[in-house]
C-alpha cells in the first residue's frame, strides 16, 4: 500500500516537473495561442446588439465606482 502511495507520489510529482520546464528554462509565463475573443472582433462574450436588465446595473455601479 505504502510502495503505491509512493510511486504515484513520485510519478506526480516529475508530470509536474515536466510541466514546469518550460518556465524554468525560459522564465516565460504560460499564454494561449489564440489571443482570445478580441482577436475575432468581440468586445465582449455575448456580442448583444443592447445588454440585458443586469448587465446594465452592473455597468452602471461600475460607472459609479470611476466617478
Amino acid at each position: 500500500m505504502m510502495l503505491t502511495f509512493l510511486a504515484t507520489f513520485v510519478v506526480f510529482m516529475l508530470v509536474i516537473f515536466g510541466m514546469s520546464l518550460g518556465w524554468i528554462v525560459k522564465r516565460k509565463s504560460i499564454q494561449g495561442s489564440c489571443g482570445g475573443i478580441s482577436s475575432i472582433g468581440m468586445e465582449k462574450v455575448c456580442d448583444c446588439p443592447e445588454p440585458c436588465d443586469a448587465r446594465k446595473k452592473r455597468m452602471a455601479r461600475e460607472q459609479q465606482r470611476i466617478i
